[in-house]
């Protein structure tokens, strides 16, 4: 430790846990830094913000300007995918110092002939650190203001803000402070905020009882490019074991022609990196990315890392499993749960740095087919280092590679995954219906320290999750939850075509769907009458054509004189773009309710009239004031979202609206 240095720095945000973990971004964001920088005594210290790019070795710095209370700050642009490293520089500036009191004490009017050769001493000094061409010019600065032939003449060349600017950019840090650590963020492609997701079930996509194929999942793309969305998620689609193979509705034993669960991986025909033979081949896997990214979208394909009874891996490597007493492999369990057709890893084997290599030629195989998003089942069901290790191994391999983490578990295990690396998180949304579970949950998530490495993606359903809300709230309550998920966050997904169709058939006290498709084929007709396309087309497009609904952190709430009524809003940062939702969380009653716009964000003076837009169903209203009265009739529209463009009064009497 150098004694001679004496300025702190401290409290710098953005950070996780100490700078254990980046922060999240995406290419394109400002990244915008913080720290309490101070010094003992009078002095005036300076500060610069450090960065550079994880390959680069030099840094990069950009001035901090002052808050206030010793708060300073500084930003810079992510230009690039990848990793940016960050810290902060501080040091006392006592030419600044010295600029400082020439200032008051010439105001003052008092003799300054000593400060001016002491701030002559200062130019030189700095000359002798600079380079040639620099050092040039300080010398004859301190001699203009060493021989100035008057008091004002010195004090202009001395309180030059250039000579200060200077000095400091140069020249004034010998005993300057470097904050410790480098901290870091992470850089992701703007998917990772800003996604749409479809799941379907490959095999269910067939006619007439037929499996279905990558082909039938081909044929599909244009009507799911339609409604707007732009990841198509597969569940596996590898082979399936026949050992232990559950039944309908999760029957301990399978009938035949019963297809099994797609979570149990392998059989004779190959494992993990392998599909399917009824799904096709892998060309024609390779061709329904190739096929779904030239119409705007991308497949995101399921990661579970966990295998059938018949996987290869069992014989192959029996080390990598944990066997019984009796000489049976442990199966998966969650008691009372039993799942006799999955086999775990056994993560604690001694083996365990070729199993890690093997898991990761599991992902690289699949990035290799053009495959860069992936849905990771029940990652809070393996070690935490092994997240760490493959996440950073897949990015450093390609940047643009994104993993969303199907963890529905506790807070704490949610959050440290998120840290160590996935991109999207599924969320307890499934389960907040009511309006301050949703305020407070929403609160939780962007409001505190979790919105820097936590991105929510809101799920209403899922194959596993049939809640009772939509078990009991008919099609008003499909739209409910579709709304709320699709502009409370700017990530969302359907497990459709059964959302689609608003199908809420359950087992009896139970989340889990009847005639569940995880353990049949399904058969579904997609323009069956009361189904929610045109409203998921309509929604998907509002989504895409407003900034604001294109991220999460932004959500503001205001009242509504309901308990059962949500009111919430989203903006740009520089105010562009605003889009309020309203939405009656009752799919039974209709409300009739008094909301309060926030006026004064919006720009709307105290008694000027407005344009109010439905962006769903194109229904206009001319308000006034703050307070307002709507109908919210689950039957016909349980939800809105409201645009709202001021009237202007031009001077011939007429108006017209921005």
């Amino acid at each position: 430790m150098e004694g001679r240095e004496r300025v702190v720095i401290e409290s710098i945000t953005p950070q996780i846990d100490c700078g254990r973990y980046p922060v999240k971004r995406v290419v394109g964001d400002e990244l915008v830094v913080e720290a309490d920088i101070f010094s003992d005594g009078h002095d005036e210290v300076a500060g610069v913000l450090l960065y550079r790019q994880q390959h680069e070795k030099g840094w990069q710095e950009v001035p901090l300007s002052r808050l206030e209370n010793d708060r300073w700050q500084g930003s810079f642009t992510l230009s690039e995918l990848g990793s940016y490293h960050y810290t902060i520089l501080g040091w006392v500036d006592h030419f600044l110092t010295w600029q400082k009191d020439l200032k008051k004490r010439h105001a003052a009017g008092q003799d300054i002939a000593v400060d001016i050769l002491i701030g002559v001493q200062h130019i030189e000094r700095a000359a002798e650190l600079a380079g040639p061409e620099l050092a040039e010019k300080l010398h004859e600065t301190a001699q203009a203001l060493a021989h100035a032939p008057n008091r004002q003449r010195a004090v202009a060349i001395g309180l030059a803000p250039q000579l200060s600017t200077t000095i400091s950019g140069c020249c004034a840090r010998d005993l300057a402070t470097r904050y410790p650590d480098e901290l870091c963020v992470t850089v992701d492609r703007e998917r990772a905020v800003f996604s749409s997701w479809y799941e379907l079930f490959p095999r269910s996509c067939g006619r007439d009882r037929r499996h279905g194929s990558f082909k039938d999942v081909q044929s599909l793309l244009p009507e799911l490019a339609e409604l707007g969305f732009d990841v198509l998620y597969l569940p596996p689609i590898h082979p399936i074991g026949m050992t232990k193979r559950k039944g309908r509705a999760n029957a301990a034993n399978a009938e035949p022609g019963d297809p099994g669960s797609p979570w149990a991986i392998g059989s004779p025909e190959g494992g993990h990196k392998a599909v399917h033979p009824e799904l096709g081949t892998l060309e024609e896997f390779r061709e329904l990315v190739r096929e779904a990214g030239k119409k705007g979208m991308e497949i995101a394909l399921d990661i579970a890392f966990q295998c059938s009874p018949d996987h290869p891996y069992l014989a192959e490597h029996p080390e990598w499993f944990l066997w019984r007493p009796d000489g049976t492999v442990q199966y998966a369990e969650n008691p009372p749960k039993k799942y006799q057709d999955i086999v775990p890893f056994n993560f604690e084997t001694a083996s365990w740095r070729e199993l890690w290599e093997e898991l990761r030629s599991v992902l690289f195989f699949w990035m290799d087919q053009g495959v860069r998003i992936f849905r990771v089942d029940n990652p809070h069901t393996k070690p935490f280092p092994l997240w760490e290790w493959l996440i950073r191994e897949a990015k450093q391999r390609s940047p643009e590679v994104l993993f969303l983490a199907e963890a529905f578990t506790r807070q704490k295990l949610m959050f440290r995954l998120a840290k160590l690396g996935f991109d999207q998180s599924y969320t307890y949304f499934t389960w907040r219906n009511s309006k301050q579970e949703l305020v407070d949950y929403l609160e939780e998530l962007t409001r505190g320290a979790a919105r820097e490495f936590l991105r929510p993606n809101f799920w209403p359903n899922t194959p596993d999750i049939l809640n009772q809300y939509l078990q009991v709230g008919g099609r008003p309550a499909f739209i409910v939850r579709l709304v709320l998920a699709a502009t409370l966050s700017s990530n969302y997904g359907i497990y459709g075509p059964v959302y689609d169709l608003c199908l809420a058939a359950a087992e009896p006290a139970s989340e889990e769907y009847q005639h569940a498709e995880k353990y049949q084929l399904q058969e579904w007709d997609r323009d069956a009458p009361g189904n929610l396309k045109a409203v998921i087309a309509a929604l998907n497009r509002v989504r895409r054509e407003n900034p604001a609904l294109q991220r999460t952190n932004n959500v503001a709430f205001y009242p509504a004189e309901d308990d059962g009524v949500l009111f919430y809003g989203k903006s740009t940062p520089d105010g562009s773009n605003t889009v309020l939702g309203l939405v009656n969380l009752d799919p039974f009653h209709a409300k009739q309710v008094r909301i309060q716009v926030p006026l004064e964000e919006l720009g709307i003076k105290p008694g000027q009239s407005y344009l109010v837009q439905d962006l769903l169903n194109g229904d206009h209203f001319i308000w006034q004031g703050a307070w307002n009265s709507i109908l919210l009739d689950p039957a016909q529209t349980p939800a809105r979202l409201f645009r709202i463009r001021s009237w202007l009064r031009r001077e011939r009497d007429f108006d017209y609206y921005l």
